[in-house]
């Protein structure tokens, strides 16, 4: 047992790294069940396609509204302490939703404005949470770190929390929510137990204002080459996945014919396929440069595309998005590592909010181009644009691959 905690989360990254990780892990199992109690309880509500999909659309404006000012924030404040009242106000609206539930007061209106709420809270937490990190480890464990994370939010996010809110939900509309408090109140206690060092903070910061700040962090990021870069990598590249992804059910359903069960096993291919890619991280690591896993998951991304438009089989496309998973989170690790080593400790709060940002504002341009395009020219047609937009980008950054990923902060 011993040996199997050494291995997963090293001794050597300290003990603050190990209830980060706990409180990740442990958050990820609320999330896991709220992201398919959510829907749930939002068709339980209303039979109108609309707001079905304005409840997800309010959980992700959040980011574009707030994200630069939450990580003004993460810069300005103590990180730990951000993080445990986003999480705690996150509890709260939680608690308040299932009190609805409870005395049969819930109507769609309550449902959608705790979706925004939640999305609100969400925004401040992940953003912070993404500073500790590198507060915690040295930049030779980055990797590690990042990969452990991620296959929490794989394990308990993607495979062990939707299964589990479904269940719930259908033992009790009230329960799911009921854990997910549980799980954040748990979490909120875990990250409390973390020790950061003390971080030097410009008393001028104090008498700025928050638009200063922004500005000051775009500023920044517009003049350091390889991080701009990267942010406009990862903005594209969610555009052209998002596409596809938005039909990837009327894909599987029309295109492929594969039934509701066979899309289910699309995504649990894909998950799977990333916690293959999580724990392999390391050795990759240790055996090929950060400019090759670069280059070989952004040419992944591409021929991912082209074998989906291509394919004519469930089973190549289970394969097809099984491979996704793998270079998918390997990717996810990579670009979060390279992006953490570069920036300053006082630029990782509005450093990641612009990234978060990059990335939701993509999913949103994306699933939008999506629609259309497979509304004027087939279910194929966001594949073929993916396939053409990613390979694209991928020959115009190429060149400059191996210098992003080896840009270090001048910290």
């Amino acid at each position: 047992m011993t040996r199997l905690v050494e291995a997963v989360v090293p001794a050597r990254m300290g003990s603050s790294f190990r209830w980060l990780l706990s409180s990740s892990w442990t958050s990820n199992i609320g999330d896991g069940v709220a992201l398919a109690a959510g829907p749930l309880l939002v068709a339980s509500q209303t039979d109108s396609a609309f707001l079905v999909a304005l409840a997800a659309m309010l959980q992700r404006l959040p980011w574009l509204v707030f994200g630069l000012w939450a990580g003004v924030l993460a810069d300005r404040l103590d990180r730990r302490r951000l993080v445990v009242v986003a999480n705690l106000l996150r509890a709260v609206v939680v608690a308040a939703l299932s009190v609805v539930i409870v005395t049969g007061h819930v109507s769609i209106g309550m449902v959608l404005t705790a979706m925004l709420l939640m999305g609100v809270a969400e925004v401040f937490a992940d953003t912070t949470s993404q500073t500790l990190l590198p507060m915690l480890v040295r930049p030779a464990d980055l990797g590690t770190g990042n990969s452990r994370l991620q296959a929490g939010f794989l394990t308990a996010n993607q495979l062990v929390g939707p299964p589990l809110g479904a269940f719930l939900f259908a033992a009790g509309m009230a329960w799911p929510f009921v854990v997910q408090v549980l799980c954040v109140v748990l979490a909120v206690l875990l990250v409390a137990r973390v020790v950061l060092p003390p971080v030097a903070r410009d008393v001028t910061t104090e008498r700025t204002r928050v638009r200063h700040d922004v500005a000051e962090g775009l500023r920044w990021i517009w003049h350091h080459p390889p991080v701009r870069t990267l942010a406009l990598v990862i903005l594209v590249f969610n555009v052209t996945w998002a596409a596809p992804w938005a039909i990837l059910v009327k894909y599987s359903l029309d295109h492929l014919h594969m039934g509701e069960i066979g899309f289910g096993l699309l995504t649990t291919a894909s998950a799977v396929g990333g916690l293959v890619g999580t724990f392999s991280y390391g050795r990759l690591e240790r055996r090929f440069s950060l400019a090759t896993l670069m280059k070989v998951c952004l040419s992944l991304e591409v021929l991912f595309h082209l074998a989906l438009a291509l394919a004519t089989t469930g089973w190549v496309a289970m394969a097809t998005l099984f491979v996704f998973g793998a270079y998918g989170f390997v990717w996810g690790t990579v670009s979060n590592t390279i992006r953490q080593r570069a920036t300053p400790a006082r630029f990782q709060g509005r450093v990641a909010s612009v990234y978060m940002m990059c990335v939701f504002g993509g999913i949103v341009v994306g699933n939008a181009l999506g629609g259309v395009l497979a509304q004027q020219w087939g279910l194929t047609a966001p594949m073929w644009f993916g396939f053409v937009g990613a390979g694209l980008t991928l020959v115009l950054v190429w060149p400059q691959l191996a210098h992003i990923a080896h840009t270090e902060s001048a910290d």
